[in-house]
């Protein structure tokens, strides 16, 4: 069964640049999901690596059908049009009592992307609460344009360089963007947004799903890669990213190794440091 947005929907999507709670995932599926990404993260070694934790969609065939799923794409095509890349994905992990936060941020700060046509599909994988430190965001900010940032790279922010946006936000403007496991929300790439840490005694897991239209192009000057995942690309603007046939087969692996060297100098780019994505000391 797929969601189907209503004109309503969409409009609030628009004027807000969130909406959520969207039902996806039974109760069932989405409890074999997180076994699956919780017997990865034992094997390699307790905690999921910062390599495979970028694009994972690209090693796993189970997280490559879970973004062509139509019941996360229907949505989002509603926004975005029929045509659309996945160009990014990842996990957002807090283990218990974990001090891990998100600082108030704009996602298109640095992914050289050409325009803010791009939203995000979160999808809980556990309970996402104010107490276990779920998005939380300010509705409309969206509408703003590109923001100024600053670079922190605290070792418990979960950006990629502890980014934070360079105005003051008015914490009484923000929601909590609540969800139970299964469900997700969709958000705009500009809507300034944010997490606290995990306070509660369970873990709190979301996939977040980078999605773009195919008429998106890199600007880096780095040849981008990204997954179409509905429609058809006329553009020809990304590499186009193959299909894992098993868990880390060894063409998979061979890509997505490349993508992470392009990734880093993308996502570091003018950077005083950088947060390299090193392979994972145990992955058997």
């Amino acid at each position: 069964m797929t969601t189907t947005l209503s004109s309503d929907s969409v409009d609030l999507l628009r004027n807000e640049g969130i909406l959520f709670p969207i039902p996806v995932f039974g109760e069932e599926e989405i409890a074999g999901y997180r076994a699956k990404l919780e017997d990865l993260a034992k094997r390699e070694g307790g905690k999921l690596s910062r390599s495979t934790n970028q694009k994972p969609h690209l090693l796993l065939p189970w997280l490559n059908r879970m973004i062509r799923d139509p019941r996360i794409l229907d949505p989002v095509s509603a926004v975005l049009g029929p045509d659309i890349l996945c160009w990014g994905s990842g996990f957002f992990w807090k283990p218990p009592k974990d001090p891990a936060f998100i600082s108030w941020h704009q996602d298109s700060t640095y992914w050289g992307l050409s325009a803010p046509d791009i939203v995000t599909a979160w999808i809980a994988f556990t309970p996402s609460t104010a107490e276990s430190g779920c998005m939380r965001v300010v509705p409309g900010s969206h509408h703003k344009d590109q923001l100024p940032h600053k670079d922190t790279f605290a070792e418990t922010n979960l950006l990629s360089r502890g980014q934070e946006v360079a105005v003051e936000v008015d914490e009484r403007d923000a929601v909590d963007v609540v969800l139970r496991p299964g469900e997700m929300s969709i958000h705009h790439v500009r809507l300034i947004h944010g997490s606290e840490p995990n306070r509660s005694d369970q873990p709190r897991i979301g996939f977040a799903i980078r999605y773009i239209p195919t008429y998106i192009r890199q600007t880096a000057g780095i040849r981008d890669s990204a997954t179409l995942v509905c429609g058809t690309d006329q553009y020809g603007n990304f590499d186009p990213e193959p299909v894992p046939e098993s868990d880390f087969d060894p063409a998979a692996v061979a890509f997505h190794a490349a993508m992470l060297e392009r990734s880093e100098q993308i996502l570091y780019a003018g950077a005083s440091e950088v947060r390299h994505f090193e392979q994972p000391s145990v992955r058997g």
